[in-house]
């Protein structure tokens, strides 16, 4: 096989096997299950709820389990001195680093199907289909997903665990927030604040703008010019942290 394939699909049983991911997963499935109880005491657009709750809720748990796997997994190979038998082979770091990238996703993107699936049945049991709009917030999870581990894996290459964790999940709510942050400097009498405000804005994620879940809520038809923007700026980002996170790793002592 493959060095590359078999590094991601170790990197996939690895991720599979962690018990904080079956905890966190197991954690999502009863959120999901119980959404159906926090829409029936909802009378008002009881279809609206559900969607809002369960996108939401495998929203939560996937952007959890992005920032877990992505920054320990390669602050692990370090601690555990297993990254001095990979240098050894015929196999370059960035190789190495991309691989375990893969294996990362494929361990959420199955995650995102299995309960995608179960939100599909819910959604059925509660007498309604799924629609366009559903599906299309789904499939972006996974870029959203994408561009939170691309960004733990850049950290993670060459800082610890707990950092790599801690900045992660400062990116992720700061790229939520990006438009406003942007928006508000935008108003400010100081050039210096001005400045600051657009140069954040254009160097965080802007994961708003991978969030698609209004649009499922509401049922509003996104045309897929809208989709194919949003799916290549997170494509673009995350080949972005990659490429510096490939830069650093190969660089980085382990000594």
């Amino acid at each position: 096989m493959n060095p590359f394939f078999a590094i991601a699909l170790n990197g996939f049983r690895e991720a599979r096997r962690n018990r904080v991911s079956v905890i966190v997963v197991l954690f999502a499935l009863g959120l999901l299950a119980c959404s159906s109880l926090v829409t029936n005491v909802t009378v008002y657009s009881f279809e609206r709820v559900l969607t809002d709750v369960g996108i939401g809720t495998m929203s939560m748990a996937l952007v959890l389990l992005a920032i877990f796997l992505s920054s320990g997994l390669m602050a692990r190979e370090v601690e555990r001195r297993t990254i001095f038998l990979m240098v050894t082979k015929p196999i370059s770091r960035s190789t190495f680093l991309l691989a375990r990238f893969v294996g990362n996703m494929l361990t959420l993107g199955a995650i995102l199907l299995a309960m995608g699936g179960l939100f599909a049945i819910e959604v059925w049991i509660s007498g309604f289909s799924i629609h366009a709009s559903q599906l299309t917030a789904l499939a972006m999870l996974w870029f959203e997903v994408l561009v939170v581990s691309s960004v733990g894996f850049a950290m993670s290459s060459n800082s610890s665990q707990m950092v790599s964790a801690l900045v992660t999940t400062g990116v992720y709510f700061a790229g939520h927030l990006a438009p406003d942050l942007y928006h508000l400097s935008s108003r400010s009498e100081h050039l210096a604040v001005r400045w600051v405000g657009k140069v954040a804005y254009y160097l965080l994620p802007n994961l708003d703008r991978l969030n698609f879940r209004p649009y499922a809520a509401y049922n509003q038809t996104v045309s897929v010019s809208h989709f194919l923007s949003a799916a290549g700026y997170g494509l673009a980002y995350a080949a972005v942290m990659l490429g510096i996170a490939s830069l650093v790793f190969s660089r980085r002592d382990f000594r």
